[in-house]
């Protein structure tokens, strides 16, 4: 159990805290962050809670709810609801705090905790290592056991937003479209939203569900096929696919699967025509298609670090026209600094006409070929063999990633240069989350995964063998050091 080791292990990874029910997520921990958050609050403080599908979901709950109350924190429970609407309502209904109780993608034995300050933005770095501080220090406050309550008609408040915030009312209902909530917290609640607005729906994976039988909670093109299938039996148009709790969404077309980074240029060249800003804040999974994509309209893509919440403060920062990752996230500044997926998908149905418009946009765009690895490690190995991917206790003084690009072919390192097109001596090794290694034609992540126990290899080229020997390069070198560790 994560509070039975002796030596502090930061909690809280790229999408707030995620474990294992029962192993690395226990009751007790899950009551003593509750103790936590509620102790970094005033006494008297009001907090929103809402969960995903998960089967664990009330054992939480009711670990979480009761380490608020004891604080002398008060709590109204929204029972299930999509983590962008929990965001949202956090700030719309003055809630202090809200707290989402969800794994997100995570497979269904997974859950987790993940904190809204009470403008919808996610905890910053600094608040997460204050409920660190305390829950480790064991600085729980003692107060007047605080009260709970169940929240009414949510749904409702966040469409009422929804559809004062979308710019154009008129959605295309000539489009038929396939909602696939995944068994998900959007269960129920995306077909409902959608309808109210007037899309031409039918809904697959529909009832709430948290063993998600029908497909993995992780919407990609691999879980999908079944979604498509669908699709093109009910000669539907587009399907609109969304992770566990709703944060993440993806798209189908009866072709297939439409691609994690071709939809972030899609819907970023809408933003930025609809906005006039030109800034896309973004991470260093995401690959350079979105740059290319970008060029004619003048956009400027910002890469930060992973995570929905480093995103949103990037794209704040920047004052960009969105924070988008690479998997499906999209963060709408005019709404707020948080990903909300049903907003995304209206606002691309309020400018389609034809499904046919996304592939046709993108026909005469260089072909770049992206994939995903990665690598078993535990947690506790993570620090260590990320140290010895770039071996730096031989080059520290040095910032040539030689020692990582050592391990791959010479056809892999003829010219070199950065996403700006700067030529230089050596390849480009960004160290800003993981390492990124940049060549002329390709590049290349290894990052370790901060939502589960493993090392993530990423790659893009223009080859696709190039990509597959660059991932495959990148898998041996991490599992050789795992292996050794």
């Amino acid at each position: 159990m994560i509070e039975q080791i002796a030596e502090r292990t930061p909690l809280f990874g790229t999408g707030g805290i995620r474990g294992i029910v029962g192993e690395d997520l226990s009751v007790g921990l899950c009551h003593g962050l509750g103790k936590a958050i509620g102790t970094s609050l005033t006494p008297g403080s009001r907090v929103c809670l809402a969960t995903d599908t998960r089967e664990s979901r009330d054992l939480i709950k009711s670990a979480v709810a009761s380490g608020l109350l004891a604080t002398g924190v008060n709590v109204v429970d929204l029972d299930i609801l999509p983590t962008p609407a929990l965001a949202l309502l956090t700030r719309e209904m003055q809630f202090d705090t809200g707290v989402m109780l969800t794994a997100s993608h995570n497979p269904p034995e997974y859950n987790g905790i993940k904190l809204f300050n009470r403008d919808a933005v996610g905890y910053s770095i600094g608040q997460q290592e204050e409920i660190e501080d305390i829950y480790f220090e064991r600085r729980f406050r003692t107060a007047e056991q605080g009260k709970i309550q169940a929240g009414q008609g949510m749904k409702e408040k966040y469409l009422q937003f929804l559809q004062g915030k979308l710019p154009d009312k008129h959605l295309n209902n000539r489009l038929k479209v396939v909602v696939d909530p995944g068994n998900g917290a959007a269960s129920g609640f995306a077909s409902d939203i959608f309808s109210q607005m007037g899309v031409n729906l039918i809904s697959i994976n529909d009832e709430p569900d948290g063993h998600f039988p029908e497909r993995n909670p992780e919407p990609r093109e691999d879980t999908l096929q079944g979604t498509v299938d669908f699709l093109r039996k009910q000669d539907a148009d587009l399907a609109i696919c969304f992770d566990g709790d709703a944060d993440r969404v993806v798209f189908c077309d009866k072709e297939g699967f439409l691609g994690f980074n071709e939809m972030l240029a899609f819907i970023s060249r809408l933003m930025i025509q609809e906005t006039g800003r030109k800034t896309v804040a973004t991470t260093v999974e995401t690959g350079r298609f979105l740059d290319l994509a970008l060029n004619d309209l003048g956009g400027k893509v910002v890469r930060g670090k992973v995570g929905d919440v480093n995103v949103a403060y990037l794209a704040r920062e920047l004052d960009a026209a969105l924070g988008v990752e690479q998997v499906g996230v999209y963060i709408i500044p005019e709404l707020g600094y948080y990903p909300d997926s049903f907003f995304t998908a209206l606002f691309l149905l309020s400018h389609l006409t034809d499904a046919a418009q996304i592939r046709q946009s993108f026909q005469d765009m260089p072909r770049l070929f992206f994939k995903k690895d990665k690598v078993p490690c535990p947690n506790e190995l993570k620090q260590t063999v990320m140290a010895r991917v770039t071996d730096r206790s031989s080059s520290r003084n040095s910032p040539s990633p030689l020692p990582l690009l050592a391990w791959f072919p010479l056809s892999l390192r003829a010219k070199r240069n950065n996403l700006a097109g700067v030529t230089g001596e050596h390849p480009i090794l960004n160290t800003i989350d993981g390492l990124r290694l940049e060549l002329s034609d390709s590049w290349m992540l290894i990052r370790p995964s901060g939502t589960e126990p493993a090392i993530r290899v990423i790659a893009e080229s223009t080859s696709r063998t190039k990509t597959d020997e660059l991932v495959t390069r990148g898998a041996q070198l991490i599992q050789s050091i795992v292996g050794r560790s």
